[in-house]
């Protein structure tokens, strides 16, 4: 089996790992069926078993693959879940709109044929430093947090914040311990706070112990954070931060006129299927073991 040499630093349980990752990326191996023993891959690449023993730890912690007792090793179903965070107007000729998360989160989970669960908490707190400048408060003012935890097919999915300055939510639903029919929307449209547009950062970054417990992520598995803070006419309404599982989610934004693709989809070509295919791209028309000198 041929690798990429890589350079002289990249030890060789490094390559190996991410030769291993190429052929997960293209296929070779159903979810359902396990990898190669290590006796096997050590004979395909003529390596030590310590090699492609420190090459599939790095796989598992990067949470690709998952090791069963008395069973083997295997691919982790993770299955990708696309979440439109931002999408064209139903209309054609409007400018692109803010998707509603209490109406998409739902069909993305029907069209995906997975069930959607949620748990809901409301809390009253100090606003973190980056909360409050972007809502323009003062640090250590009071917040309202309305927190959902989603799990799809009771596997943690993601966790929203939305937070609220106290005066905004005082005296509202957005003070209930429970989510508000229609959604948060609907309060702050009755509040004369309809939401218009909306900046969103987003980083990558490595869970912090609590998230790693509750997401059950390998430990080599960052989180996709999305923190959003939307604006009416008066200024900006909330900071809704969510938090995804990197091996779960792709954050899909719809932008301009896309009347020529096929509806509701924004990718035609379905999840993961540019890298699958960058992938195929690169494998070799012969095996051989030499590589890792």
């Amino acid at each position: 089996m041929t690798i990429p040499r890589g350079s002289a630093q990249s030890p060789k349980y490094q390559r190996l790992a991410a030769d291993l990752r190429r052929r997960i990326a293209a296929g070779e191996w159903p979810g359902d069926v396990p990898l190669p023993v290590e006796g096997e891959l050590e004979q395909q690449y003529g390596v030590a078993r310590n090699t492609v023993r420190l090459a599939v730890d790095v796989l598992v912690n990067e949470g690709r693959l998952v090791r069963l007792q008395g069973k083997g090793t295997f691919l982790k179903d993770h299955p990708v879940l696309d979440h439109r965070v931002y999408g064209p107007a139903p209309v054609p000729g409007l400018p692109d709109c803010l998707t509603t998360p209490s109406e998409v989160y739902p069909k993305e989970a029907q069209t995906a044929g997975r069930r959607l669960t949620v748990d809901f908490e409301m809390l009253i707190v100090r606003a973190r430093v980056d909360i409050a400048e972007r809502l323009g408060m003062r640090p250590g003012e009071a917040v309202v947090v309305r927190r959902q935890l989603r799990l799809m097919d009771r596997e943690p999915y993601s966790i929203e914040e939305s937070h609220y300055r106290a005066g905004l939510a005082a005296g509202t639903p957005l003070m209930e311990p429970d989510p508000v029919p229609g959604g948060d929307e609907s309060v702050l449209a009755a509040l004369g706070r309809t939401e218009i547009g909306a900046v969103d950062h987003l980083v990558s970054r490595m869970p912090g112990p609590e998230e790693s417990a509750w997401f059950q992520g390998g430990p080599g598995v960052p989180l996709l954070v999305q923190t959003r803070v939307t604006y009416d006419r008066r200024g900006p309404v909330r900071v809704v931060e969510s938090r995804y599982s990197a091996d779960r989610c792709r954050l899909v934004y719809g932008l301009g006129e896309l009347g020529a693709r096929p509806a509701p989809e924004l990718d035609a070509d379905g999840p993961g299927s540019e890298q699958a295919g960058a992938a195929a791209e690169l494998i070799p028309g012969q095996a051989a073991k030499a590589f890792l000198t």
